[in-house]
């Protein structure tokens, strides 16, 4: 660990145990902010809403200053609500592939932040494949060359932002650094950093040939630094004084696979958002999966590995068919479709932006397959929830193949208080879900991390559970719900659509 890092025991001997730890959770959507107790209460909480724009067809961005301007609410509003805390530190668990251009000297940013879920840079990532690029990249980095993934959209900026002599290029963790500690570190989380394409995962360091293919300069891009090695101080943060430290940093995914304690084979969790991670601890880096992303999950002493399968649009369905069917929301779409007792026959798929794992097909587009004269919007309704569940299994049947097979999955993340979805997930997986009694696990997994990196133990239990959903459906029919499920992706796959 590097020298920014704490004793808890330290602490303990001079006197000055600290209250609890700030822990920020930058998301797609939101900001949330948690005072977590070492002993994992969550003291107070904070929420600031962040609003996504779409220029253009699968172009998704928000502004960096409001991302900023988030944090600094939702950091405010819960100290507010626990005034007599003493702050101990500051944690940060943030969005991952997503990824800005700011000013190493001022901090404002120079470029949109262009989200995860962004398919602009699809046809440049098709001209790399086209050139063999597509087996180093995943040699070297485990992941697909997708531009779900930071470094095509780094490129993008490195051709289209007016960066000027002193730019800074990251994901969001480090933007989000940068600006905690007044610009004292430019550092990234190595988590964070397994996601961009450029990091060779072995080595744990940037990788000079996939630097020079995707055409990003070294001295762009911040420092990699372990998940608890330190991330300076803070300056200028708002209601927080100067000079807390940042203990540690984690992507959003991450920190809640900790939080859920899945840290060895043959656990999972899966996280409802906005879209979705289903992510397994996995035994090293080798034997890369072709349909699952290989990733570092954390690192304190030695990194410890994952398999991750990304979803692009789970909430993001439920929110777009509540346009279509006039409801208020994602909510108001799953109370809509308990009202039937299935979807009539109707099968979505939700490639709004494409598919992502495991099938990996941007040219895919979205699909109501099935409607009859007495569809109702309730049925729509209802076969959003289903396709939510059905991406999950895709996934998790990978898992099932490729590394231990799962008995349970642990469910967070707004859609996990959904009881229709997860009794829809536990039926089409066929084995029990698992739902946490908290949905802000990302910001209760850093905190976490942060005081088990302390103390130097193995970390917390497995998150208090609220709930266990048992499969109710048969084998045969849910096979044949399934098969349903497998014929409509196939209809709307890329290839299918250019015949």
């Amino acid at each position: 660990m590097g020298a920014d890092c704490f004793s808890v025991e330290n602490l303990f001997r001079d006197g000055l145990m600290p209250h609890a730890l700030l822990s920020i959770d930058q998301g797609t959507t939101n900001t949330k902010a948690l005072l977590v107790a070492e002993d994992g209460r969550v003291l107070a909480y904070g929420s600031s809403a962040v609003p996504l724009d779409l220029p253009r067809p699968a172009w998704f961005e928000q502004d960096a200053d409001v991302i900023w301007a988030s944090v600094l609410d939702a950091a405010a509003q819960c100290l507010a609500a626990a005034p007599e805390a003493d702050v101990a530190g500051v944690t940060v668990s943030a969005q991952r592939e997503s990824v800005v251009a700011w000013s190493r000297s001022t901090g404002r940013p120079l470029s949109p932040v262009i989200g995860w879920q962004d398919g602009r840079t699809t046809e440049f990532c098709a001209r790399l494949a086209a050139g063999g690029a597509a087996e180093e990249v995943r040699a070297r980095t485990g992941l697909r060359l997708d531009p779900m993934f930071s470094a095509p959209k780094l490129r993008w900026l490195v051709d289209s932002a007016d960066l000027g002599h002193d730019a800074c290029l990251g994901t969001v963790d480090a933007y989000l650094v940068h600006r905690l500690t007044g610009g004292a570190v430019f550092a990234t989380e190595i988590g964070c950093a397994s996601r961009t394409l450029l990091l060779d995962i072995r080595k744990g360091a940037w990788s000079p040939e996939l630097l020079e293919l995707f055409g990003v300069a070294p001295e762009l891009l911040p420092e990699v630094r372990g998940s608890a090695d330190g991330f300076g101080v803070t300056a200028g943060f708002g209601a927080v004084p100067d000079g807390v430290p940042v203990r540690a940093v984690l992507g959003d995914s991450h920190a809640a696979l900790y939080a859920q304690g899945c840290h060895t084979p043959g656990t999972a969790k899966a996280t409802y958002g906005t879209g979705s991670s289903v992510m397994a601890p996995a035994d090293g880096v080798d034997g890369f999966s072709d349909r699952l992303s290989t990733t570092l999950a954390w690192q304190l002493t030695e990194p410890v590995a994952a398999l991750e399968g990304n979803i692009l649009a789970t909430g993001a369905a439920l929110e777009t068919t509540a346009g279509l069917v006039g409801a208020d929301g994602g909510e108001s779409v799953a109370a809509l479709a308990a009202t039937v007792a299935d979807a009539g026959g109707l099968v979505m798929v939700p490639a709004f932006a494409g598919l992502a794992a495991p099938h990996w097909d941007r040219g895919a587009r979205g699909l109501l397959l099935g409607l009859a004269r007495d569809t109702s919007p309730a049925h729509v309704a209802r076969a959003a929830i289903d396709a939510v569940a059905h991406q999950v299994c895709d996934v998790v049947e990978v898992i099932d193949e490729e590394s231990a097979p799962l008995t349970e999955l642990r469910a967070d993340g707004g859609g996990s208080r959904s009881e229709l979805l997860m009794q829809t997930q536990a039926d089409l997986l066929g084995r029990p879900v698992t739902v946490a009694a908290t949905s802000e696990l990302s910001a209760l997994g850093v905190a976490q991390l942060a005081w088990s990196a302390g103390r130097g133990d193995a970390g917390p239990p497995p998150a208090p559970v609220a709930r266990v959903y048992e499969p109710r459906l048969d084998a045969a029919r849910r096979e044949e719900a399934r098969a349903g499920w497998r014929d409509a992706v196939r209809r709307s796959s890329g290839t299918e659509a250019r015949r």
